[in-house]
């Protein structure tokens, strides 16, 4: 029994992809692309200026700080020490240089994570002051 030929290609890949091509890559209605764009224009100019924050307190930047600090050394120290136990258990005798490589390379990161995170605290703040007037009150309001 013959079929009669079809117009799409035969084959698995070429019938999902004509399926993808019909589907998707057609043009749409141009009424329904207008209207999906002024729905669009109104959601971003509504929620543009978003909820402002308040500048973070002193315990927070505290907390902030010694988070990125302790973050940065107990991972450097697990990578190290971890390492340390998986070349131990290959026969390679590197038991405590991996794990104060890594200490040092994790304090460095924390340390820099603090400065960085410092950095960005300052520019919200000075941000948040250079939009008061001074009484208190927004002077883009």
């Amino acid at each position: 029994m013959v079929r009669p030929p079809s117009e799409r290609r035969e084959g698995r890949f070429c019938a999902v992809f004509w399926d993808f091509w019909e589907t998707v890559l057609t043009a749409p209605d141009p009424d329904r692309l207008n209207d999906l764009g002024k729905r669009l224009d109104d959601f971003q100019t509504k929620h543009a200026a978003g909820p402002r924050r308040q500048a973070p307190s002193q315990s927070q930047i505290g907390f902030r700080f010694a988070t990125e600090l302790f973050a940065g050394v107990v991972g450097g120290g697990g990578i190290g020490w971890g390492l340390d136990w998986l070349c131990g258990n290959f026969g390679f005798h590197t038991k405590p240089v991996l794990m104060i490589v890594f200490f040092v390379l994790g304090t460095a990161a924390g340390i820099r994570n603090v400065m960085r995170a410092a950095h960005e605290i300052n520019t919200e703040i000075a941000r948040g002051r250079a939009s008061d007037d001074g009484n208190g009150k927004e002077t883009g309001s």
